[in-house]
């Protein structure tokens, strides 16, 4: 059986070091291949999948653009707005089903933290479509109010619609000034980092106060974020986003494999490939990259998120 991951630039994604551990692990001999394609590439793509193939993972800014061409779309990723994981059922024909993992990710990276159900106060910042998967994980938690803190709330329209949709209430307001920043984060029980690498830096630069909650920075590089140095420095319990990674990359495995993912494998692997010199960047659309903006709604130089 074949799967790969698609997206563009894709070439550093570590998709491939957790799919082939799990493999690997599991005695499979499967195949995951690395494959660069653009959301116009992708309908021919995707028509030449057959029964060889047993899935996708998919980055931006592939994660709308496959809706249209899929049978059918899972309820949460449906709400939330973006797939990222495309399964190919049956034979002759096959039926295309799209589901969203990110989710599953950064609640279980979350839960990792000591995230309990029921958590009061949320803040999410950025307003891309990790934001969406965001507020998603944090209302599998019981978290169904929470404050998305962004640059431009007009270019947080896809979160909000996103929101209503799954009946979360998300307030939306503008990054004010640090100081501000930094008393609404205090407060927090729980906060989600969506920002690229580095544009959370004046924030982990102007947190001059204890802080009581769990920090899940989506961004992996460098390792550790300076954000969650700073969080933890101020008191906190901060989760690197390759947990988030790994959880993610755990459920497209047992979706695509019907078995239960070998985590520890899949965690060794991910640990050894990110504790060398020479890691891999992150790419587009996966925890650590760039998170475009909704279609339709203009990017922001690399966006407000992954």
């Amino acid at each position: 059986m074949r799967a790969a991951v698609l997206g563009h630039p894709i070439a550093h994604s570590l998709s491939p070091v957790l799919h082939r551990a799990a493999y690997a692990a599991l005695g499979l001999d499967w195949r995951y291949d690395v494959v660069d394609v653009t959301a116009e590439d992708l309908p021919a793509f995707v028509a030449g999948l057959d029964a060889g193939w047993a899935g996708l993972s998919l980055t931006m800014p592939l994660k709308q653009a496959v809706l249209p061409l899929l049978d059918h779309v899972e309820p949460l990723a449906e709400v939330v707005g973006a797939v990222n994981t495309v399964l190919v059922q049956g034979s002759a024909p096959t039926t295309l089903v799209g589901a969203n993992t990110d989710v599953h990710g950064i609640a279980a990276a979350l839960t990792e933290g000591g995230v309990e159900r029921g958590a009061e106060v949320a803040v999410v910042l950025g307003g891309g479509a990790t934001a969406a998967s965001a507020l998603a994980g944090l209302a599998h938690l019981g978290v169904t109010r929470s404050l998305v803190l962004v640059r431009s709330v007009a270019r947080a329209a896809g979160t909000v619609r996103a929101a209503h949709r799954m009946g979360v209430d998300a307030t939306v307001r503008p990054f004010g000034p640090p100081e501000r920043t930094a008393e609404i984060l205090a407060g927090a029980d729980v906060v989600v980092s969506t920002l690229p690498p580095g544009a959370a830096d004046a924030i982990a630069a102007g947190l001059d106060r204890p802080v009581r909650g769990v920090l899940l920075d989506c961004a992996y590089v460098p390792r550790p974020t300076p954000f969650a140095v700073a969080w933890r420095a101020a008191g906190g319990t901060a989760v690197l986003g390759e947990r988030m990674l790994l959880h993610q990359a755990a459920e497209q495995v047992r979706l695509m494999t019907g078995r239960v993912a070998p985590l520890a494998a899949m965690d060794a692997a991910l640990t050894a490939t990110l504790d060398r010199p020479d890691a891999a960047a992150p790419e587009d659309g996966h925890p650590g990259g760039p998170d475009p903006a909704f279609p339709g709604e203009p990017s922001h130089g690399g966006a407000e998120a992954r």
